[in-house]
């Protein structure tokens, strides 16, 4: 068993990185329905800040756009798949080529077992903040143990299946528990999601913000990625000083707002005009922050890089305009390798 702690989600994935990488020299290999892994079983992590939750160092850098965009998907507790696709093409070939994703994560958590277990789970810590019981339930055994003969039952079945929420000395702390974890794909968007969640829930609770656990059982990386992906060495990573607490109702509201956005975001007749305004949001600096990376990416998408670069001055959070950054030139550098390619 390996254990590791840091102050940011990038000093846990770095060090986890390279754990893998140096067994890659001799572990034996662990087959799987993708290709051949490198393994580590049964692997803990503390996150002292959650919400130094940015993975900037990977090369290539992560999707920002995309993990704000699963973010707000997961937080309104919807399945639909065309609106994630936008962000991240690539998705159906992991998660199925449906038009809803049967595990995801918010509607396991809101609506797919017949009760919204987020409320609920604010209701019971602030009735009795001392409770041991309130566990947030994403595993359905009924849809998700595969089939006797071992077959999985869908393309989508959830990697995340179990959060723990205790409220202790004023703070809330939060234990994810991952059955399956990818080092590249999952474990940085991972720890976005639900420490995330875990501030806005503690938001709603009126207290602090505690640490971040999680429980990876199998953290591994595809053998085919090692050549493909880095930990970079170069400097400073930004730390990142938003708040996304409120209070309930706000909270609630906000999610219903912020995923009209993302929806409005991906319509095929959008407008230069149309979206610079629906990236912009009075009132809360966090959340706005958060909008204007999915409009520069949105407008990138398009090619308006002039619409681009008005809308990514909108965003004032350091540690997401270091990685905003990164994502960015990375793509301009594929354009660039793929037009020399051409010419």
């Amino acid at each position: 068993m390996e254990s590791f702690r840091a102050a940011t989600a990038d000093g846990l994935w770095r060090e986890s990185f390279r754990l893998l990488s140096e067994r890659a020299r001799e572990a034996a290999r662990q087959p799987s329905r993708s290709g051949a892994t490198v393994e580590a079983l049964h692997v803990a992590f503390e996150l002292d800040d959650p919400r130094q939750r940015w993975t900037v160092t990977r090369e290539p850098a992560i999707s920002p756009a995309f993990a704000i965009a699963e973010l707000f998907w997961m937080l309104a507790g919807k399945n639909e798949a065309p609106v994630l696709n936008y962000w991240n093409r690539q998705l159906p070939k992991y998660a199925g080529g449906g038009e809803t994703y049967p595990g995801a994560y918010g509607h396991r958590l809101r609506t797919h077992f017949g009760l919204d277990q987020i409320r609920g789970a604010v209701e019971c810590l602030r009735a009795n903040p001392e409770s041991r019981q309130v566990v947030l339930q994403l595993w359905d055994a009924t849809q998700d143990l595969p089939t006797r003969d071992g077959r999985p039952r869908s393309a989508d079945v959830p990697c995340n299946v179990v959060s723990l929420l205790k409220v202790r000395g004023g703070r809330l702390h939060w234990t994810q528990v991952i059955r399956s974890n990818d080092i590249i794909r999952g474990f940085p968007y991972n720890v976005i999601q639900f420490t995330g969640l875990q501030e806005i829930l503690a938001g709603w609770l009126g207290v602090g913000l505690g640490p971040y656990f999680q429980w990876s059982d199998s953290l591994h990386v595809y053998e085919s990625d090692l050549s493909r992906f880095r930990a970079t060495d170069d400097g400073r990573v930004e730390p990142s000083e938003d708040s996304l607490g409120t209070a309930v109702e706000e909270g609630e509201a906000m999610i219903a707002e912020l995923f009209s956005r993302l929806r409005g975001l991906v319509r095929d007749d959008l407008t230069k005009t149309q979206l610079e305004a629906v990236v912009r949001l009075d009132g809360h600096l966090g959340y706005q922050n958060l909008l204007a990376i999915l409009g520069a990416e949105a407008a990138r998408r398009r090619g308006w890089f002039d619409v681009m670069e008005r809308v990514e001055a909108f965003n004032e959070n350091l540690a997401l305009r270091q990685l905003w950054s990164r994502w960015k030139m990375g793509r301009a550098s594929g354009r660039a390798k793929s037009a020399r390619a051409g010419s």
